[in-house]
């Protein structure tokens, strides 16, 4: 009995330790390690993790220069609320794909999901890199219940959507660890884990946007408006569809040896059908813009600097991509729909730095100075987003994203 155990532990640390080193032993695994990528990440790495010792060490006036009047400063702009909108890949793509039956999906679901768990995750992370007390995250939540509160209602619904899609994504990590029987409950549970994270999702994107409601004077009028919930959730389905456009384009640039041959051959049809649905979108988005600023008839303020800046924002980041994407899914030029897919994106995150930073407190005197972030919260970014491709990379490198191994392939 003995001898059994003491064969067994071997066995089982070599089976583990191959499926973290993808079958190569560790000095050919650690040559592969050695790039001009990974050394480039590793001095972010190393230089935003000093910062981050700094924030947690001397606090987070250390590091940041936010204040009663800029109380969010790039921290939470651009991860929180620049990144959130990126993740709804998760509930748009397992809507279109268990809800509404858009089957042939299939091999985008998984990519899409991680995208939204990875995505929610380091939202958190900014979050609580942010907080004066990170370690009392907990206190809204539960001791000081307030259901009243926005913040309380986006910080449970993260919370819980984390929860769910680590449960949409578990059938990849299961079938990793070659988990059948645990894998047919995860599978069982996915269309009910589906219905709540749309849900959840459809609730805490537009509350990112109620969020500004209370800051009616501190807001650019073109950018305010009391429908901006609606405007936050619009402008998160198109940014989801745009963004899963550039995940599956990076993976197949960078990782295609760990695609599949249903991947690599669906592709090109996939992403046409995903930039239909793009255009669609934006165009409703661009259409409750325009309804916006003419409800409120801030017409006039399209002619001073701000207004230049809207017009930037809503033509050469919305109607311009709209216009290449419409163009390019009717001549499926797969190339330009991919090129249109990234202008999107960028578009959705400028408009919530516009909101968040750019054109918040716009009328005081010294609002220009302060939406320049210093160079330690630039660094605090650089070192997520590098954490963040990171760890993607890894996951898409072992775990069955985009690939299905062959005995799950009936699921």
């Amino acid at each position: 009995m003995m001898e059994t155990e003491g064969t067994a532990r071997p066995t089982y640390y070599r089976w583990f330790m191959d499926k973290l080193l993808m079958g190569m032993p560790w000095q050919s695994y650690a040559r592969s390690l050695i790039s001009p990528f990974n050394i480039v990440a590793g001095l972010i790495l190393v230089v935003g993790g000093y910062v981050l010792f700094i924030r947690y060490t001397q606090g987070l006036a250390s590091v940041t220069h936010a204040s009663s009047e800029y109380p969010w400063g790039l921290l939470l702009s651009w991860g929180l609320f620049g990144g959130v909108p990126l993740s709804a890949t998760g509930f748009v793509m397992t809507a279109g794909f268990y809800i509404f039956g858009f089957r042939s999906y299939k091999p985008l679901v998984r990519l899409a999901v991680l995208g939204g768990l990875l995505g929610y995750i380091f939202a958190a992370s900014y979050l609580l890199i942010d907080l004066g007390r990170p370690w009392r995250i907990y206190y809204p939540m539960i001791i000081s219940f307030g259901p009243a509160s926005i913040l309380f209602l986006v910080a449970w619904h993260v919370s819980l959507y984390t929860i769910v899609q680590f449960l949409e994504f578990s059938p990849a990590i299961l079938e990793w660890l070659r988990s059948k029987r645990v894998h047919k409950w995860a599978i069982g549970i996915t269309i009910a884990m589906t219905i709540g994270g749309i849900i959840l999702s459809t609730l805490h994107q537009s509350a990112l946007g109620a969020l500004y409601l209370l800051a009616p004077g501190k807001v650019h009028p073109l950018w305010y408006s009391p429908h901006l919930p609606v405007f936050f959730l619009a402008s998160s389905i198109y940014a989801a569809t745009a963004f899963l456009i550039c995940l599956s384009w990076l993976s197949i640039t960078f990782l295609k040896k760990r695609c599949d041959e249903a991947f690599i051959k669906n592709l090109d049809k996939l992403t046409i059908g995903l930039g239909k649905a793009t255009v669609i979108a934006m165009v409703v988005y661009f259409a409750l813009k325009v309804i916006g600023v003419a409800h409120e008839e801030n017409w006039y303020h399209l002619s001073t600097p701000y207004g230049h800046w809207f017009l930037v924002e809503t033509i050469g980041f919305i109607l311009i991509p709209a216009t290449m994407l419409t163009f390019a899914v009717k001549n499926r030029a797969v190339s330009l729909v991919r090129f249109s897919a990234l202008l999107s994106v960028i578009g959705v995150l400028l408009n919530r730095l516009n909101i968040t930073m750019i054109v918040f407190n716009w009328n005081l005197p010294d609002h220009l100075e302060h939406i320049v972030p210093p160079w330690t919260e630039v660094a605090i970014v650089l070192f997520m987003v590098t954490l963040h491709v990171l760890i993607f990379r890894w996951v898409l490198n072992r775990i069955p994203v985009l690939w299905q191994e062959k005995e799950y392939l009936h699921k």
